[in-house]
């Protein structure tokens, strides 16, 4: 879905003090994938971001004066890693994941890296991923892996 070009939302730069707040976006987001194969821990899934929580790492998606959602790139020698795209549950379907996708493929393509990172089997995220260009890599009994590489133009 494009994103509405009329939403009042901006991107920022996350802040340590906003670790909680985000973990708790991660395990509201996540619950109903988690739920539907039986592995949801609201403590495991907030431990899992915390531990590994780089705010030099972070974007927060803020619309008005809501924290709407967040993202992570980890930048790698030879590609870019989107280790997390969370979008509150009230704030999914309007184009807010599609922006974010959008934004860091512009990114990849001019600096000629790869976009990698790894979706919950079963989770939406799958779907959205495939829309927006990505493949499949490879995958085990709970994540796949995918990839995005610009396509040249002739």
């Amino acid at each position: 879905m494009p994103h509405d070009p009329h939403m009042p939302c901006r991107f920022r730069p996350a802040t340590g003090a906003e670790a909680d707040t985000l973990a708790d976006i991660r395990v509201a987001a996540m619950r109903p994938s988690l739920e539907a194969i039986g592995r949801f821990s609201p403590e495991r899934a907030r431990e899992r971001f915390l531990k590994g929580f780089d705010p030099a790492d972070t974007t927060v998606i803020e619309c008005g004066d809501e924290i709407a959602g967040f993202f992570v790139v980890r930048r790698r020698k030879d590609h870019l890693y989107l280790d997390h795209l969370y979008v509150t549950p009230s704030r999914q379907g309007r184009g807010l994941g599609w922006r974010v996708v959008s934004d860091l493929q512009a990114l990849a393509r001019a600096e000629g890296l790869p976009i990698r990172l790894m979706a919950l089997n079963g989770s939406p995220a799958n779907d959205f991923y495939k829309r927006c260009g990505f493949e499949i890599v490879s995958s085990d009994a709970l994540d796949t892996i995918y990839a995005w590489q610009a396509r040249a133009t002739s």
